[in-house]
């Protein structure tokens, strides 16, 4: 009997001439959570894809051990037939069926004659809930009446409904509440208690530090260390990782704030499902030429509607006005938006930001192809030369302009739709979750490029359900709560709990922009 329950020994894979992985080595014992971490590209997916049987036995080389012996996998359901499972960071969930006909996805109890055993599998998905603590849920309600975090619950009973040995969890947090990310940990805890072994990938490297044992570092394909959690900290694993020391992750806020340059009055979102419910409540702001705008609340606040609706994006129905340099405009589609100069990045890219079927070159230029356009035909010569600048400049990983932006990992797709929007020189932009999926290294680099731009007078607006991040970032914070504006603050001896107490207290505070005006 092996020692390890896995082991992944000089794993080697290659996409044409280019090695994505260049001789990894993983090993798991039973009862053991290992972090997989490093920068966006540098194939943590990839050797996933390899382990959990999309990449099939012989496309890549090297051996997988599993209880010692050779795993030879064709597909993923031969993967999870041996218990390894893994749980992606978009859930694989079906929203309009209910939780239980969820958790037995392609695994349904049948009665004789083929007719669904809807009993036994109610029995079982409540019994899984109440393993994961979660007993209150309904189990033969659709799973999209339960939020993100509840939801991903659904996925790990899923995956423990499959008798998983080995469960594999890739960015599990991105779009969880703190709350439920404590409920996560806590699971992940009892799981590893019960002899099931983990691998988990996030770039919130508090969470690896919490709930780890060993943490393995892949760099641009290659192995760099494997080494316990005890005997490293937070800045060790980061240098690990990106190569190099990263002394301050927020630049200094060094940049002229100038005259109010954008601003929005009397904005309300209306709920899509529900007409009557106003998802933003008449909020009012500006911001001023220069300045950066974060935009905190709790999930659920109507941070992304409000932005959505300035950008002309929002799907629902909604009203407001907005004035850029003190003039009203009409924003009434991003296309309109863009060309005043108002752009933004949103919180999807994978269903808003990026076209998946075009190239890594055509997905940055959408915003300014007319500049290429020279009658009848694309001066692809000049549009080239444009994207190889903009990959330099934001020190994008990828094999190719042409390569399909599908193949880019998620930080690096990222990279791609904010280079997008700056290529159509923005007076203001909204960010909505710019860094969410985004390794420590290219977080660092976006922080530096929203520093650059408010030094050149680019107004940006800022939304993030990281408190750490907006305080370290911005000029001012406005804080959203239910819809409402409940908070608008100077960021000077600004503190996560103002900020907080701010978005569920119900009256509004302010305190003046004076300082920084």
């Amino acid at each position: 009997m092996s020692e390890y329950l896995l082991e992944m020994k000089d794993i080697v894979k290659k996409f044409g001439g280019v090695r994505a992985l260049d001789g990894i080595d993983i090993k798991i014992k039973a009862g053991e959570c290992v972090g997989l971490c490093g920068e966006n590209g540098a194939g943590k997916s990839t050797l996933m894809k390899i382990l959990s049987g999309v990449y099939p036995h012989g496309t890549w080389d090297g051996e997988i051990l599993w209880d010692g012996k050779p795993l030879v996998a064709h597909s993923v359901r031969d993967t999870e037939a041996a218990g390894i499972v893994i749980i992606h960071q978009e859930l694989m969930l079906v929203p309009e069926l209910s939780v239980a006909e969820n958790i037995f996805m392609g695994h349904e109890l049948t009665l004789p004659g083929g007719r669904m055993n809807y009993p036994a599998m109610y029995h079982r998905a409540e019994e899984l809930m109440r393993e994961l603590n979660m007993p209150d849920i309904n189990v033969a309600l659709p799973v999209m009446q339960y939020g993100g975090g509840h939801q991903q619950l659904v996925e790990i009973a899923k995956a423990l409904n499959k008798k998983a040995r080995l469960l594999i969890l890739d960015e599990p947090s991105s779009s969880l509440t703190s709350s439920e990310i404590a409920v996560l940990l806590k699971i992940i805890k009892d799981l590893k208690a019960k002899g099931v072994a983990c691998v988990y990938i996030s770039h919130k490297l508090d969470e690896v530090a919490e709930v780890c044992d060993t943490i393995s570092v892949i760099r641009d394909g290659k192995h760099i260390a494997t080494t316990p959690m005890q005997a490293l900290d937070v800045d060790q694993i980061i240098m690990q990782m990106v190569g190099r020391e990263i002394t301050t992750m927020y630049p200094t806020r060094d940049h002229e704030i100038g005259e109010v340059i954008f601003e929005a009055r009397h904005v309300t979102c209306f709920d899509v499902d529900n007409p009557k419910r106003k998802r933003v409540d008449d909020v009012s702001f500006s911001v001023r030429r220069g300045e950066i705008l974060g935009i905190a609340g709790l999930v659920g606040a109507g941070r992304t509607e409000l932005v959505s609706a300035l950008f002309g994006a929002y799907p629902g129905r909604h009203e407001g006005e907005v004035f850029m340099h003190g003039a009203k405009v009409d924003t009434a589609t991003p296309l309109k938006s863009i060309r005043l100069g108002l752009c933004m990045v949103p919180e999807d890219r994978k269903q808003h930001g990026i076209v998946p079927d075009l190239s890594v070159g055509q997905n940055i230029t959408l915003t300014v192809l007319k500049d290429f356009s020279r009658h009848t035909r694309i001066d692809a010569e000049s549009e080239l030369k444009t994207v190889q600048d903009e990959i330099g400049r934001m020190q994008l990983k990828t094999s190719s302009p042409f390569l399909p932006i599908t193949g880019l990992s998620g930080g690096n797709q990222q990279k791609a739709v904010l280079a997008k929007m700056l290529l159509a020189r923005p007076k203001v932009l909204i960010l909505d979750e710019p860094t969410r999926g985004v390794d420590v290294g290219a977080k660092a680099e976006i922080y530096r490029l929203i520093s650059e731009l408010a030094r050149q007078g680019v107004a940006v607006i800022m939304v993030s359900s990281e408190l750490a991040e907006v305080l370290g970032v911005s000029d001012r914070v406005l804080v959203i709560g239910e819809g409402k504006l409940r908070g608008d603050f100077v960021n000077q001896d600004l503190t996560q709990e103002m900020v907080l107490a701010a978005a569920i207290n119900q009256s509004p505070q302010h305190r003046t922009l004076q300082a920084t005006a």
